[in-house]
């Protein structure tokens, strides 16, 4: 097995690497003028080769991921697992106005069809309730990052801190991290008026 990770995410990737007990190498990516990038892989590739980057700003990566996936095949690569801490486009479920891409359901096809396994944590899920309904023919590894954002509230605080949720579909998430810390939680009310026009009311509650 190898990690194979872009120059964004060296660190994280070379700490999964260490833990694995694999060998990490980063893939070379070069930016034209003109706005297209060209990657280039390691020449020698084992047959199970996992990309490891998260996809946040996503759309510039996702053309890397693409390159360096289609790549890797044809190199003779037979198992790609992408590791991908955030997935992206997950929060377009649905299309709201005629004409509207769901976003979500066409770029896990796309990521479905290039790896074998996708490997993600606390994906942002909320009118489908498992990541594996995306990807119907690709094995799925959901972890969760609340327990351990739990330890490391009750190992900074010494008061018992109450936790707050922006608005109704972060309650998934805050309600974990709160029940493994037995702490105390409330979700606030949001009102969005456009991307960057949002209203957020705390709502009644004991301070």
């Amino acid at each position: 097995m190898l990690i194979l990770t872009f120059p964004d995410y060296l660190k994280q990737s070379q700490q999964l690497a260490r833990t694995l007990g694999v060998p990490c190498k980063v893939v070379d990516v070069h930016h034209f003028p003109d706005g297209e990038n060209k990657v280039c892989l390691p020449a020698e590739l084992p047959e199970h080769v996992v990309l490891c980057r998260s996809l946040n700003n996503p759309n510039e990566k996702l053309i890397e991921l693409l390159l360096s996936a289609e790549t890797a095949r044809q190199m003779g690569v037979n198992k790609l697992t992408l590791v991908a801490p955030y997935l992206c486009y997950m929060r377009q479920d649905s299309a709201f106005t005629h004409g509207e891409a769901i976003s979500q359901r066409i770029i896990c096809r796309w990521l479905g069809d290039m790896f074998d396994t996708i490997v993600t944590v606390d994906p942002h899920l909320h009118r489908v309730e498992q990541l594996s309904e995306l990807f119907p023919n690709t094995q799925t590894v959901t972890l969760s990052a609340t327990a351990l954002m739990g330890e490391l509230i009750r190992a900074r605080f010494n008061a018992s801190p109450l936790l707050l949720g922006p608005d109704s579909e972060s309650q998934q998430w805050v309600k974990q991290v709160a029940d493994s810390a037995a702490l105390d939680y409330t979700i606030c009310h949001k009102t969005r008026h456009g991307d960057h026009d949002v209203d957020v009311h705390l709502g009644d509650c004991d301070l």
